[in-house]
């Protein structure tokens, strides 16, 4: 998050907290030495009603907040996108991924059983969203985990892609090829 869309942030927070509760931005009232029961009439009706519904603002406005840093920080014409599938899963139980764009490391992620079991079940996960010029690169994944008989697999997939305007999609997908008895890792470019 930028500084400056932090620091809005911050401040919308403040006048909501202010407005929601006046005592808090007052100096506190001296204690009462009996305690005044509480009558709940329209006006205090209507003032739960206005707090909610600026509740409410907040978080339509927190929303559309990040959908424009989103926008701002990831342009669809220089955004690149990588995502990830499994296939089966019975040659191969993933541990680790690890993605390199022209030799620099962009993501790591270990998975839990549960992220494993989703992708297995046919989840996608979105594994790196960044910005690239136009022209050549090169992605490589790597892929860690327990292979056939339960020993320890780590493998890598390379592609050359050409980065146009415009947003890439790239996909990295992990099948079983049922021939070799073994994973295979492939890289699929999604135009």
């Amino acid at each position: 998050m930028s500084p400056t869309m932090h620091a809005f942030r911050a401040a919308l927070l403040a006048t909501f907290a202010a407005m929601a509760s006046p005592s808090l931005a007052q100096d506190p009232p001296a204690a009462p030495t009996e305690a005044a029961p509480v009558e709940v009439t329209d006006d205090t009706r209507g003032l739960d009603e206005e707090i909610q519904s600026l509740k409410q603002e907040v978080v339509d406005l927190n929303r559309e907040l990040f959908v424009l840093e989103e926008e701002l920080l990831f342009p669809a014409n220089t955004q690149v996108a990588v995502f990830l599938s499994v296939d089966v899963g019975e040659f191969f139980a993933l541990d680790n991924v690890t993605l390199r764009i022209d030799d620099k490391e962009v993501a790591n992620y270990l998975y839990t059983p549960r992220e494993v079991e989703a992708l297995t079940r046919g989840g996608v996960q979105r594994l790196y969203v960044g910005n690239l010029k136009v022209g050549a690169h090169e992605l490589v994944a790597f892929f860690s985990g327990k292979g056939p008989n339960a020993r320890d697999y780590r493998r890598g997939a390379s592609v050359k892609f050409e980065k146009a305007v415009g947003a890439k999609y790239l996909e990295l997908r992990i099948t079983d090829r049922q021939r070799r008895a073994q994973p295979e890792f492939e890289i699929k470019d999604w135009e």
